[in-house]
């Protein structure tokens, strides 16, 4: 006993074997702590009518005031619903998307062609929603769309289809390129998950007379259910937000009753009308129900018998 003890090591030991480790968790932990944490304080302007000018101390503190003129505003109660819709509908077409993509690139057996493959698929993921608007621009136009040109050419329409200035085929287009710049990305976890599968239990399949898609539903998709149900409580935890970037890029007059989302109201009523306590208090009130909303599902996931993430 007297020995295990003596062949302990004490934190400082590990500090200088791995210091370079160390480092490099350094700058993310850092970025966390003061773009994260260090905001928490400022949640307070939330419950104050903030005043720059004035800052904390000179604002007019008036509790639940803000929540409750928000809540009563049309334009929020607009913003809360195109937000919940597209979010759900979001969830519903790319949740499965890289499930199914990761399932048909782990079937590919050229390396060559599975390697270029991956990379086509995972470059939209680094591209910004500024060049990608421009792509759809240059493919969805009614009239010199590179898609309206190609199907009006070969008489499958006789006009140009309004892929992105009429709002019901705009919400159709903007799901589709929100799961060809998601999909790709978002298999690497699964593809991950996948490969951590023993070889031992496909071989025996096999041997049992099991074909390739008995395998993928009794092996491949019952050995990465844990990696899906985790991915599935976060992807909630998303259901209230919205990206602006997309909807600003994405989006014009023409379509504004679908386009105006949580985002654009914080931006416009929020950040650009100065109104800095309203912009925090929808943020916050964001934050509350996707908090909510994760507690909800993995105390769902733990019930149902598997893995949660609290």
């Amino acid at each position: 006993m007297k020995n295990l003890g003596k062949n302990r090591k004490g934190p400082l030991f590990y500090l200088k074997r791995d210091w370079r480790l160390y480092l490099l968790v350094l700058l993310p932990v850092t970025f966390v702590i003061v773009f994260k944490f260090a905001a928490y304080p400022g949640l307070r302007m939330a419950f104050m009518n903030y005043k720059p000018a004035k800052g904390y101390s000179g604002s007019e503190w008036v509790g639940f005031g803000t929540f409750l003129k928000v809540f009563k505003d049309k334009d929020f109660l607009l913003a809360l619903r195109n937000s919940l819709i597209f979010n759900i509908l979001d969830l519903a077409v790319t949740f499965p998307a890289p499930i199914i993509l990761a399932l048909m690139l782990n079937e590919v057996r050229k390396p060559t062609f599975k390697k270029v493959t991956q990379t086509i698929l995972y470059l939209p993921h680094f591209l910004s929603w500024v060049i990608i608007a421009s792509v759809a621009l240059t493919l969805f136009k009614p009239e010199t769309g590179l898609i309206n040109i190609f199907l009006m050419n070969n008489g499958f329409i006789d006009e140009g289809i309004p892929f992105i200035s009429e709002k019901w085929h705009w919400a159709v287009t903007y799901l589709l390129i929100g799961i060809w710049q998601t999909m790709g990305w978002n298999s690497i976890i699964y593809l991950s998950a996948i490969a951590g599968i023993s070889p031992d239990l496909y071989e025996a399949a096999t041997i049992d007379g099991c074909n390739k898609l008995q395998r993928i539903w009794h092996i491949t998709l019952p050995g990465i259910k844990a990696t899906a149900v985790t991915l599935l409580i976060m992807n909630l935890g998303r259901l209230m937000g919205s990206n602006f970037e997309r909807l600003s890029a994405l989006g014009n007059v023409q379509v504004h009753d679908f386009q105006y989302q949580l985002a654009i109201y914080i931006y416009e009523k929020g950040l650009s009308g100065g109104q800095f306590s309203l912009a925090t208090a929808v943020g916050l009130f964001q934050s509350l129900v996707g908090l909510i909303l994760v507690v909800i599902a993995d105390r769902v996931a733990k019930a149902l018998g598997e893995n949660g993430l609290i």
